[in-house]
């Protein structure tokens, strides 16, 4: 950080100059006159929306093609290039941003629901395409962005408007030094990532394992025993948490979702494991509280040669079959129609703690490689918006 200090120090101590994006370059549009045939047997690669919006630096080695003939007039994009998504379902995602930092070997469209900007000749060796890429995911030039869009049910971003935008034009060493920083974020974030990756395909192999024990198989009837959600009467029912009410109404959802309200009356008082029978099909959670099902969850209740986070697991393993005709549900003779591993009770929790392991560190939030990666991107967006902070040069008329 204090390299970068000492080079605004050098190069810009008194602020750096601001330009509106309709001085610098200019707008292009993405492509035109395409219909769904064409991107079914395509010849050239295009950039598609998702790709503008997950990635601030976008991805060119892609299979997303498109048939684009011979001397049709369609654009394509260049290095340095920043592509811009034209509409989305909610406010907070309009008009996200990517940059080409990366000179395309081939040509490469843009998709049609997307907008292209390049720098003019002028102004094209004055910014530093990993800057760029930082800028326009910092939290003051998406709040600019944010603020061109217009609609209700579906936002759309003015390209009028987005071209009046000021973004600050600090000296070529400067931009350098704060892609070089923040770079380094980016890339021990992907560190992160591709660990968490790897973990998970571990984690599922673990699971895969649970199909292939040896031993007696049984069905999960002979193990458990069934009881299904119900409705709460109304007037043993609030949605908030009180000295009378407080035993939680568990629904389908995951996590909070789960908590449909509270009542004063528990239906389960004893270790079951939940499986959603509607919405989130399948999704399963040992319960060791007292709680009121609601209609779309079933509760199994397993005999004591069968642990409860052994079957969690293993229900995991299952992909139930339901049927697609009217409301799909998860019934109980449904679940009934499988079988389980009859294993020891101690081989069942040698393998839970083998799976607990992994479940913690691929999907903890607080404590694994989720809550590492999330401190890291923390980390990166403070200190992007603190080095993208630029104090405006006052120049005389």
């Amino acid at each position: 950080m204090s390299r970068i200090q000492e080079l605004i120090r050098e190069k810009c101590p008194n602020g750096v100059k601001f330009f509106k994006l309709s001085d610098i370059g200019y707008q292009y549009n993405g492509l035109s006159g395409k219909i769904k045939n064409d991107f079914e047997n395509g010849n050239c690669k295009y950039i598609t929306y998702s790709n503008i919006y997950n990635n601030p630096s976008i991805k060119l080695d892609i299979n997303d093609y498109v048939s684009v003939k011979d001397g049709e007039q369609q654009n394509e994009i260049k290095f340095k290039d920043i592509l811009v998504t034209g509409s989305s379902e909610n406010l907070e995602d309009s008009g996200m941003v990517s940059v080409v930092t990366e000179v395309p070997k081939e040509k490469i469209f843009l998709n049609s629901f997307c907008f292209g900007f390049r720098l003019n000749e002028k102004f094209y060796d004055k910014y530093n395409a990993n800057f760029l890429k930082h800028l326009f995911r910092d939290s003051n030039i998406r709040s600019k962005i944010i603020s061109c869009s217009f609609g209700v049910t579906r936002y759309n971003l003015s390209k009028q408007k987005f071209l009046k935008i000021q973004i600050p034009c600090p000296p070529l060493e400067v931009q350098e030094e704060i892609a070089r920083v923040l770079d380094k974020f980016g890339e021990l974030e992907a560190e992160l990532e591709a660990e968490l990756e790897a973990r998970k395909k571990q984690y599922k192999f673990w699971l895969k394992q649970l199909y292939d024990l040896d031993g007696k198989f049984i069905f999960i009837k002979e193990l458990c025993d069934f009881s299904v959600g119900g409705d709460v009467p109304k007037d043993r029912m609030n949605k908030k948490i009180s000295n009378v009410f407080f035993i939680p109404i568990i629904s389908n959802g995951i996590g909070i979702n789960a908590i449909y309200g509270y009542t004063d009356i528990p239906k389960v008082n004893r270790e079951c494991v939940t499986i959603s029978a509607r919405g989130t099909i399948g999704y399963s959670e040992v319960r060791t509280y007292p709680f009121y099902p609601i209609v779309r969850l079933i509760c199994i209740f397993p005999h004591k040669e069968l642990n409860a986070k052994f079957l969690k697991y293993y229900l995991d393993t299952i992909r139930f079959k339901v049927p697609t005709s009217g409301i799909p549900q998860l019934t109980v003779p449904m679940i009934k129609k499988y079988k389980i591993p009859l294993i020891s009770i101690e081989e069942q929790q040698r393998i839970v703690n083998i799976l607990d392991k992994f479940d913690k560190l691929v999907n903890d939030i607080s404590e694994g490689l989720p809550a590492e990666i999330e401190l890291r991107r923390k980390q990166y967006e403070y200190y992007r918006n603190k080095l993208l902070s630029f104090e405006e040069l006052k120049v005389n008329d």
